[in-house]
């Protein structure tokens, strides 16, 4: 790729990114709605069990991450069904960018809108469950890391049911199996940063799968993408 089309890619992808957040905060719904979700799921699991602070600190990384996949799984139905559904993704394969850095600016909003606050709210809700305030850093990390991965697969199943009616079962189906190692390492390098452990090897391995995501992700969502719209 030559400078002026690397310039003029990084261009557009900034309009499309600085696009969809303008989008976004005039329907602050489909936002918020996966962050009410988490805090109302995680937050259910005390008012389910024994209130003893040892059960509750032990149940903290499966809570936090299944609740951080869900809600994830959850804003994914909008990444790509509104420009979808009015041609606007027609028009970017159309655009002579590159398809794939379209989408993966997409993407970013998604997780900026998203993922982000999900990893902020994270470690408060952590409090909640009893972890002490030398886990924030920690926890913080991991949940940021996972995210990010979360979203870049997520981008793919996205774009794989994007012609479906109701694809969200679907999606959740395709999706889980891919997202399992980002669930397995995200709750281990919690449970680490909570029992004041190191948890530099499942915070290296969630990050080596953010950057493999980074790496194919982008890729495979344009190709499911022009899948979709034939």
């Amino acid at each position: 790729m030559n400078a002026p089309l690397q310039v003029g890619a990084f261009a557009a992808a900034r309009s499309v990114l600085v696009r969809d957040l303008l989008l976004a905060f005039r329907r602050p719904g489909e936002w918020t709605q996966p962050l009410a979700f988490f805090v109302i799921v995680v937050l259910l699991f005390p008012l389910a069990l024994d209130p003893e602070p040892a059960l509750l600190r032990t149940l903290a990384p499966a809570a936090l991450w299944v609740g951080l996949l869900l809600a994830s799984m959850l804003a994914l139905d909008f990444l790509f069904r509104e420009d979808g559904r009015d041609g606007t993704l027609e028009q970017f394969a159309l655009s002579g960018q590159p398809f794939s850095v379209l989408l993966l600016a997409k993407t970013v909003t998604h997780w900026l809108l998203t993922g982000l606050p999900l990893a902020i709210v994270g470690p408060l809700v952590a409090l909640a469950f009893g972890a002490p305030a030398a886990a924030i850093p920690g926890v913080l990390a991991a949940l940021l890391l996972g995210s990010v991965g979360l979203s870049l697969v997520g981008a793919i199943g996205a774009g794989l049911t994007l012609g479906l009616r109701r694809g969200g079962a679907l999606l959740s189906l395709l999706l889980l199996p891919l997202l399992i190692p980002t669930l397995i390492f995200g709750a281990r390098a919690t449970q680490l940063a909570m029992l004041g452990e190191s948890a530099a090897v499942p915070l290296y391995l969630l990050g080596a799968l953010a950057v493999l995501a980074l790496t194919l992700a982008p890729l495979a969502a344009a190709a499911a993408v022009r899948i979709s719209l034939e």
